[in-house]
């Protein structure tokens, strides 16, 4: 049996139902989706690209948690509540990925939890120097 090891933070949104932050099993980081909610006040941020920044950042703060960044990400899912605001989303999103970005699906979805616009899902692998 493959062991698997739980990864969780107070500084990112906390799960709210019986789901882990992510998991990491044999070097791989797989982080459930994050949306653009503050931490700190458990508010969604405004707009696609306050949400596609909050919910990267979120991502960032996980990776960090399991030892990796996002220069690790070998595959990332976003999920869009309107696929027309797939040009926003991606203006924010390649300011965190600026080169030698990670494979990626984009689709729209009927809704999202909270009313948020975006969802985003990474995984990556743990950080050989970390």
């Amino acid at each position: 049996m493959t062991e698997k090891r739980q990864i969780a933070t107070t500084e990112a949104p906390l799960p709210v139902g019986p789901y882990s932050q992510a998991i990491e099993a044999r070097g791989i980081i797989l982080t459930s989706g994050q949306m653009g909610i503050n931490p700190s006040t458990a508010r969604l941020a405004e707009g696609i690209e306050n949400q596609t920044r909050q919910a990267l950042r979120n991502v960032e703060t996980i990776l960090r948690t399991a030892h990796s960044t996002l220069d690790n990400a070998i595959k990332v899912t976003v999920f869009l509540k309107d696929i027309t605001s797939f040009a926003r989303m991606n203006e924010i999103y390649a300011e965190y990925f600026p080169k030698n970005p990670p494979a990626r699906s984009c689709v729209e979805v009927n809704n999202l939890l909270d009313g948020a616009e975006v969802e985003i899902e990474v995984m990556a692998t743990v950080d050989e120097n970390g």
